[in-house]
């Protein structure tokens, strides 16, 4: 039975920070720096339970479920923020991947009263979104216990999704009610109870882990390389020649006429140059293999 009232270590105070305000400026950086190498660490513990919960993401998206982040406060900046990241480096539709921060958009760059303490609206934002069996929900909470976020995954359950709870505590009323419960425990703050430090690193790697990991298993990546990546800018589209000309052995110059014919589409110029098709024709034989890169020059090159 976990004790309602018992305070969690992410919330304690941390007597090695406790004369911060009276120390020099290096000193105290070094000091956080300190505390920040101990993040990885903690992260590679729950490996393991990460995977698990990529495992059974990756399942329901690859049958068209959604990938959707809820969270409050930092937690819910961090859920904004990685699936804001989707669309640009992975070229996913903006709804396949979503974040839930309490209190709407305005939360991004102000504190809503009362928001977090909501467990009706967490709730209320998953029935908006008409999330169903096929959609994966990871509730996302420093403390773990955050109203709005456990009212979130209470619905998506009882919607038959899959539910994910990330928290830095342990035994976490977050992971009691999740499928699959990750506890990245980070320890007290070197500002007592400012999550966005230790706690707000440990989630953002845990989340890079489950987008990245997520859209390489569904075949949005051609090795290590970004060949979904939109070419929003010169940096990019120049990224995209070099990336094209890697890949298929060919010089710039090739790679920029044929990523032209392709609307700046990397895996479709690829397609192109290796079977020496038009772009629609790329495009056919992409799609005809689940728009998989990599299976599709398999066939290339295996005639």
């Amino acid at each position: 039975m976990i004790d309602p009232l018992r305070e969690p270590s992410t919330e304690q105070s941390d007597p090695r920070y406790s004369q911060i305000d009276r120390l020099p400026t290096e000193q105290i950086a070094r000091l956080m720096n300190e505390a920040d190498a101990a993040v990885p660490a903690a992260v590679a513990v729950v490996v393991p339970a990460i995977s698990a919960a990529v495992d059974a993401i990756v399942a329901r998206m690859a049958s068209g479920g959604r990938l959707l982040y809820v969270g409050a406060g930092t937690s819910g900046r961090l859920a904004v923020l990685d699936a804001s990241e989707c669309p640009p480096t992975f070229g996913t539709d903006p709804s396949l991947v979503q974040g839930i921060i309490a209190g709407g958009l305005d939360a991004l760059t102000r504190s809503v009263e009362g928001a977090e303490d909501d467990a009706e609206a967490g709730a209320a934002a998953i029935a908006e979104l008409a999330v169903g069996r096929l959609d994966s929900v990871v509730g996302i909470s420093a403390s773990g216990r955050a109203p709005f976020v456990l009212g979130a995954l209470a619905e998506a359950t009882r919607r038959d999704a899959l539910t994910v709870g990330l928290s830095c505590n342990e035994e976490a009323p977050l992971s009691a009610a999740a499928e699959h419960g990750i506890e990245v425990v980070v320890g007290p703050e070197v500002v007592t109870g400012s999550t966005r430090l230790k706690a707000g690193t440990a989630q953002k790697l845990v989340l890079n882990m489950i987008s990245t990991i997520s859209m390489i298993k569904l075949g949005r990546t051609y090795g290590n390389k970004m060949i979904e990546m939109s070419a929003m800018n010169s940096k990019l589209a120049e990224r995209a020649v070099r990336m094209v000309a890697d890949i298929t052995g060919t010089d710039a110059d090739t790679a920029r006429k044929a990523l032209d014919e392709a609307d700046g589409q990397a895996k479709v110029a690829v397609v192109m140059i290796e079977h020496g098709v038009a772009a629609d024709a790329a495009r056919a034989l992409l799609e005809s293999h689940g728009e998989r890169l990599g299976e599709t020059l398999e066939q290339v090159q295996g005639g």
